[in-house]
């Protein structure tokens, strides 16, 4: 199904591949694309999918923001509203908090907004060479997301001289720092994270959604507030626990009801 946005949604088995299809404006975030994006986020999960690869078309993943129609708008005299001073949900926060996994494709350049949308996904597949990186200090913007969330990722020295400068840097860099995941040839990105989504989606599905809420929510807290949160689903009591355990002991593949 391909949204007129340029969003294009393909389910395969517990999959679903949301690809953006607008390589002509090199895939750039418009407000109708984000709309559709976090439309499709926020079902994930409760329609039986498990794993979620996020890609893009053409030369670039995402090149950010769509600056065309951000001008149009400044154009016609409409006040800029921040991103977290609209009224609907921020994109980057949807992707972080959506219950199952999301895998990104990297095959061309991530920037401003575009290597955001990378940020907050939970792993990175990438083609060496690719450009990353934060300018928006260059054109006036915020990296309001970026600015949060790159320190945790890699070094504070690190992170800050990416935001202050607004310099690229390249995937061979960025997975050394541990931000990317696998480093693999372009033509092979997307069958590269699709099998890594493919491995996720084999395990109990209870199990990984539970990992990754607490992963999430756990990060800054102290150890033993971390120790003690009780969110999403209970793997210990759901009926996948007595499955695993059972198909371990049978030598046979477990059969997930998420449940």
């Amino acid at each position: 199904m391909r949204h007129e946005s340029g969003l294009v949604v393909e389910t395969r088995d517990h999959l679903r591949l949301l690809t953006l299809d607008r390589p002509e404006r090199r895939n750039a975030l418009s407000s109708a694309l984000q709309a559709d994006l976090v439309d499709e986020l926020l079902t994930a999960g409760g329609d039986g999918t498990r794993v979620v690869v996020l890609a893009g078309n053409g030369p670039a993943f995402c090149a950010g923001f769509d600056l065309k129609e951000i001008r149009a708008a400044d154009d016609r005299g409409e006040p800029f509203r921040p991103p977290m001073e609209r009224p609907g949900r921020s994109l980057f926060e949807v992707v972080t908090e959506c219950p199952v996994p999301i895998v990104a494709a990297i095959t061309g350049a991530a920037v401003a907004g575009g290597f955001e949308l990378a940020l907050a996904c939970d792993l990175r597949v990438a083609a060496p060479g690719i450009p990353m990186g934060l300018p928006e200090a260059k054109i006036g913007m915020g990296a309001n997301f970026g600015s949060v969330v790159l320190p945790k990722r890699i070094p504070m020295g690190i992170a800050l001289e990416m935001l202050y400068t607004g310099a690229y840097v390249d995937s061979d860099v960025l997975e050394r720092w541990g931000l990317v995941n696998r480093l693999v040839p372009r033509e092979v990105v997307l069958d590269t994270a699709l099998a890594l989504a493919g491995t996720i989606a084999a395990n109990a599905p209870v199990s990984v959604r539970r990992m990754k809420q607490t992963a999430v929510k756990g990060l800054e807290l102290p150890l033993w507030q971390a120790l003690r949160l009780d969110v999403g689903p209970n793997p210990y009591t759901s009926e996948d626990r007595k499955e695993g355990i059972a198909a371990q002991l049978d030598k046979r593949p477990p059969n997930w009801t998420g449940r």
